[in-house]
């Protein structure tokens, strides 16, 4: 038997919406990897509880697939999500069509048919865990990406290829964007099949108080009918969904409610109240449905009132407890606070429990959302084994933000929800390496893939290591933020500049990089993040060499393709790395130019640095936006939150400041000095001979003679 250009994908009832989706799906991967030819193919029947005989019942979310007479292919399932299964089973396993087939651009070469053995038979396994899926969080790429699908923009694309994506990974739950998009996405999420789940600032999907009230102070005390109200709204709009719901009590937004209440000045306060506001919200949709499930965050500021008893729960509500961002089973850092509280339940604590997780992650510091996690699919492998021995299998929801840069760890992620701790496959234990060889066979179909995973086991070796931690790696926040911060703080404070004991220009240190290092001035601050860019700078260059060496043999090789799809997916983040860390060097010797300088030709040599600055971050956004082509174009024109482009407007900013300090305030003496016949340095004239040029052709005049300068 064969799969074929003409095979029909049949029913014996009526399907759902969501399998119509997945059918659709598996159609368009037909058309996709099989060459147009006649018929002779098999067909693809779908066959649902009804149709099933008692004796061989199929547990819920789980399918049979098996050869049948007359050239058919069956695929036997209790319910819709067990449907869906076994259709992207299928695209899987006989078209080699990937998870992340559209995410990681995978080129499928057609071929006339793809043989099924005619004795096939294939019985899934339930899933590890219960609840698994992706918060589509931070999604400001996705947001503000305008895929053209068939000659049209269509907005809703991204998220239906992600929704797709999931499901090919076994996912069956979704937070489907945040704040507005949530809500927005709850009808799309719904037509593939998933469960909706809430962003932990927003429970059960409420509107946010100050936003439907914005002149009312968002106090529960004062408005309790308005905060119900709120809820009881929610819960009437979602009443048509698959939902598990989301209770707690935070603030406005992503921070605690008493940073805006001080009455609630005490853990015991602050305990009681959302204990009893979970309570209220667990009655509420107990009484529109006395089977619902429930959840509730315990995250940041709320996983130590848990911890230290100030908070009671319903006891059949599923605990989640969330990683600090960086891959690690310990509390958040929040700004300078960082007591690194075990984020796992405790042999005593029964029930269900589940996890928050990042494989993307945004806190200003020094965080992965542009590229990958830094910590290693090692480290991964062993918080995740322990979240299972503990218990934690009822619920997990990764955040995977904008999808492409995350595909590698969210599908290491998915195969760890789907079987466990430990599995065999081909009778041997699957190790991370068997993943990665696993995920690199299917995304690039080269004679040259052991080069390529390679060059994916490298990337945690590189990453930098800024703390005592294990966990203590850095994302390209460290460079973009950390590196504005440190601008920042010198434009801000060198008005108030003091003189060290050695002669030497002092400034306070900037309290945002306490966390970081806590030094008595912003020079030690600027040394200390210079020594740990110099590091990622050298290590990041060599990376990078080595992955233009692995494209280059990969074009050398025919392999043309495969080094685009390469290219796209992994250079294209060593490259942000490289260039961010390269940017951010530059502004510690600007910075550290005046500091350490002394007379009027600092400011010059600063100046020129900070010009190095702001061309190395334009180069790093210009590289960035050139792996935009096809359906790709504008994907990544909204990098807001790490924002390379945003360090280039500062680098240049500091270099207009620098030209303030050290060629104002008339802007005549470095042209002189540099711009022939601008009238030149040594005899002075009223009238000036050239009209006042840029600081960018200032720079120029200046890098012109910086060999015999700096």
């Amino acid at each position: 038997m064969k799969i074929g250009y003409s095979t029909k994908i049949v029913a014996d009832s009526i399907l759902s919406r969501p399998v119509r989706r997945a059918v659709s799906a598996l159609e368009r991967d037909i058309r996709n990897t099989c060459l147009r030819s006649g018929g002779g193919f098999l067909d693809i029947v779908l066959k649902k509880e009804e149709c099933i005989p008692k004796e061989e019942y199929i547990q819920k979310e789980c399918f049979v697939i098996k050869a049948l007479e007359h050239n058919k292919l069956g695929i036997y399932a209790s319910d819709d999500l067990g449907l869906i299964y076994g259709i992207y089973h299928i695209s899987k396993t006989f078209l080699s069509v990937g998870e992340f087939w559209f995410w990681n651009e995978q080129v499928f070469k057609k071929k006339r048919g793809y043989q099924v053995p005619d004795d096939y038979t294939y019985e899934s396994k339930p899933y590890k865990v219960r609840f698994r899926g992706w918060f589509i969080n931070d999604e400001v790429l996705l947001s503000e990406w305008k895929p053209v699908v068939d000659g049209s923009v269509k907005e809703d694309y991204p998220w239906e290829m992600a929704f797709e994506a999931l499901l090919r990974c076994g996912g069956n739950m979704t937070i489907p964007g945040t704040d507005f998009n949530a809500a927005r996405f709850r009808d799309l999420a719904d037509e593939y099949g998933l469960y909706i789940t809430h962003h932990h600032a927003e429970p059960l999907g409420a509107e946010m108080f100050s936003r439907v009230y914005p002149k009312l102070e968002a106090s529960f005390d004062k408005y309790p009918d308005l905060f119900i109200g709120l809820w009881e709204k929610a819960i009437a709009k979602q009443k048509k969904y698959h939902v598990i719901w989301n209770l707690g009590f935070r603030g406005q937004g992503d921070r605690p409610f008493w940073a805006d209440d001080p009455s609630y000045d005490t853990k015991a306060k602050r305990g009681q109240l959302i204990s009893k506001l979970i309570r209220k919200q667990y009655e509420m949709v107990r009484s529109h449905d006395a089977g619902a499930v429930c959840c509730t965050n315990l995250y940041g500021e709320i996983m130590e009132l848990y911890q230290g008893g100030y908070i009671d729960l319903p006891d059949d509500v599923i605990r989640i407890w969330a990683d600090n961002g960086y891959g690690k089973m310990v509390s958040r850092r929040q700004n300078n606070h960082n007591p690194r509280v075990m984020a796992l339940p405790g042999s005593g604590d029964t029930g269900a429990h589940g996890i928050y997780y990042h494989a993307s992650f945004y806190d200003l510091q020094a965080a992965a959302m542009m590229t990958m996690l830094p910590n290693s699919p090692e480290f991964v492998e062993d918080e995740l084994c322990e979240v299972l021995k503990r218990g934690g299998d009822d619920f997990w929801i990764i955040n995977c933000s904008n999808v492409k840069p995350h595909t590698y760890y969210l599908d290491l992620i998915a195969a760890f929800w789907r079987d466990g701790i430990s599995w065999d496959q081909n009778d041997k234990k699957y190790t991370i390496s068997n993943h990665l060889s696993a995920y690199v066979d299917r995304y690039y179909d080269s004679a040259l893939n052991k080069m390529v995973e390679k060059a994916y086991s490298l990337w945690p070796y590189y990453s930098v290591k800024y703390g005592p931690n294990e966990d203590d790696h850095a994302g390209e926040q460290y460079a973009n933020h950390c590196a504005r911060i440190l601008a920042d703080s010198f434009i801000r404070q060198y008005h108030i500049i003091e003189n060290d004991v050695d002669g030497h220009h002092k400034i306070a240190p900037s309290l945002e990089l306490q966390w970081a290092c806590d030094r008595h001035s912003l020079k030690d601050q600027v040394y200390y993040f210079k020594e740990k860019y110099e590091d990622a700078v050298e290590g990041y260059k060599e990376y990078l060499g080595f992955c233009m060496s692995v494209e280059d043999k990969l074009k050398a090789a025919g392999d043309k393709k495969a080094a685009i799809v390469f290219d796209d997916n992994l250079i294209c983040q060593v490259q942000y790395l490289y260039y961010s860390y390269l940017g951010a060097l530059h502004i510690c010797s600007s910075i550290e130019a005046v500091l350490e300088g002394t007379g009027d030709e600092r400011f010059i040599k600063a100046f020129y640095e900070a010009g190095l600055s702001s061309k190395v971050f334009k180069k790093g956004y210009d590289t960035m936006r050139s792996h935009e082509h096809g359906i790709w174009k504008g994907f990544y024109a909204n990098d807001c939150e790490s924002d390379i482009r945003q360090s280039y407007y500062v680098a240049q900013s500091l270099m207009s400041y620098l030209r303030v300090l050290g060629d104002g305030p008339h802007f005549y003496k470095w042209q002189r000095k540099y711009q022939q016949d601008a009238g030149g340095d040594k005899v002075l004239l009223i009238l000036r001979l050239k009209s006042h040029i840029t600081d960018d052709k200032m720079w120029e005049l200046i890098d012109d003679q910086a060999s015999s300068l700096f």
